[in-house]
Order: structure tokens, then C-alpha cells, then sequence
């Protein structure tokens, strides 16, 4: 993946990061409350966002960090689409793949980690 790929994928994911928390907010209020999911949707925007920042800080980097790019890009979908999709539907067994998604960002922040200790020594 390019550089300018990857940030126009960033950009993308930072978009709909905000307009899906606004979606929560506004247009789905009603349902997260009957729900009881609140709390899981801005969980799910909150990494989304943190982590669509993170996507464009990598792909700015000379050269693009690929590997915790990519960790990053499957913790969104992985980690708060499951929580996304659990919140609006109700669907408790969606819990069980987010766990999968959050080790994708712990395993992209460590990737960071263990890239910045190489680059030291």
C-alpha cells in the first residue's frame, strides 16, 4: 500500500468514525437506550477514532509503517465494528470477536514499541 493510499484510507476511517459517533448520538439514541448500549457504541467510536489517528500518523512516516498500520485497520473493523453492530442490535454473542480486535491493537501498539527499540539501539 501507498502512502497516499493509506491516508486516504486514515481519512476515511476518521470520517466515519465521527459521523457513526454522531449517528450513535442522534439517529440511533432511542434504540442504544432501549438496548441498554450506550456506553458500547462511544466505546466503539472512541477506539475507532484514537486509532484512525494513529492510521495517518503511520502512514505519514517515511517509510509507512505497514504492520502496525494494518494491526490498526483490523482492530477498527474487528474490535468496534463488533461493538458497533452488538450496540444496535442487541446481539450479546457479538462480544465474542471483539477480544480479537483488541489484541490487533495490541499487537500494532507493541509492533510500534518493539520498532522504536530497533531503531534506538
Amino acid at each position: 500500500m501507498t502512502s497516499a493510499n493509506a491516508t486516504r484510507v486514515a481519512a476515511i476511517a476518521g470520517f466515519l468514525a465521527v459521523a457513526l459517533g454522531a449517528f450513535g448520538a442522534h439517529g440511533l439514541n432511542k434504540i442504544l437506550a432501549q438496548n441498554g448500549t450506550a456506553a458500547i457504541w462511544e466505546t466503539a467510536a472512541s477506539y475507532h477514532l484514537l486509532h484512525a489517528v494513529m492510521l495517518f500518523v503511520l502512514a505519514g512516516r517515511k517509510p509507512p509503517a505497514a504492520g502496525p498500520w494494518w494491526c490498526f485497520l483490523a482492530g477498527i473493523v474487528i474490535f468496534s465494528g463488533s461493538l458497533y453492530l452488538l450496540a444496535a442490535t442487541g446481539a450479546r454473542w457479538l462480544g465474542a470477536i471483539t477480544p480479537v480486535g483488541g489484541i490487533s491493537f495490541l499487537a500494532g501498539w507493541l509492533w510500534l514499541a518493539m520498532t522504536a527499540v530497533r531503531a534506538k539501539e
